[in-house]
């Protein structure tokens, strides 16, 4: 009887290592998608008495940074396993986690958009915060209209396609790009669509020659 518990329960400590080695394969699983791996870990945790809610916060997460804009729908059905196990809790809980995890993990992936702000993070922190762009203020008084508030700003709506180039970053970062859109899922339509109101943007990899990018 001791040896079929034990086979049963998975040694699991949800304070110590193997809690955190354990989460650590769901996530490279879903990661690397394979939904065969997610699953198993899942199924570890589960047996192992993690709290569910756990497991639904890295769902969450890894919908935005791992899948992200190759497959935007994924952080909704993230986020929509977090309430239906919030709402049926365990065990019943588990089918939408499954459901999620093997969602998730045969996605196309993409970490553009965490990619990006990270950029834009560490731009802000190591170089000096310049002033909102005249053009960007809001121009709430007579007096920030005489100052130039707002002055010369392009209200896309006015233009067609609802669409004016124009800058909107500070003068020492004019030209500077953060979000590099993949080639994966729906972030292809998302690169021809800058293309399209910017110019050439992230069609390198789509040009690329297939023996170069080996």
């Amino acid at each position: 009887t001791a040896d079929a518990l034990q086979r049963r329960s998975p040694m699991y400590d949800k304070a110590g290592e193997s809690h955190y080695d354990t989460i650590s394969a769901f996530i490279k699983s879903v990661r690397g998608s394979s939904p065969d791996g997610a699953l198993y870990w899942l199924a570890r945790m589960i047996e192992s008495g993690e709290d569910p809610l756990f497991i639904t916060r890295r769902l969450v997460i890894l919908a935005s940074e791992d899948i992200g804009l190759a497959e935007p729908q994924a952080l909704s059905v993230a986020v929509a396993a977090q309430q239906a196990v919030h709402f049926l809790g365990m065990p019943e809980g588990r089918i939408p986690l499954a459901e999620a995890t093997v969602y998730l993990a045969t996605a196309p992936k993409s970490n553009s958009a965490y990619a990006a702000l990270n950029q834009a993070m560490k731009d802000v922190r190591e170089q000096a915060n310049e002033p909102v762009p005249l053009h960007l203020r809001n121009a709430v008084t007579g007096m920030m209209q005489d100052m130039g508030y707002g002055k010369d700003y392009k209200y896309s709506h006015s233009y067609e396609g609802h669409f004016a180039e124009q800058e909107y970053l500070p003068p020492s970062l004019k030209g500077r790009r953060y979000y590099e859109p993949s080639q994966e899922g729906a972030e292809r339509e998302i690169g021809r669509r800058l293309s399209n109101w910017w110019g050439q943007w992230g069609q390198a990899e789509e040009d690329q020659d297939p023996e170069e990018a080996d």
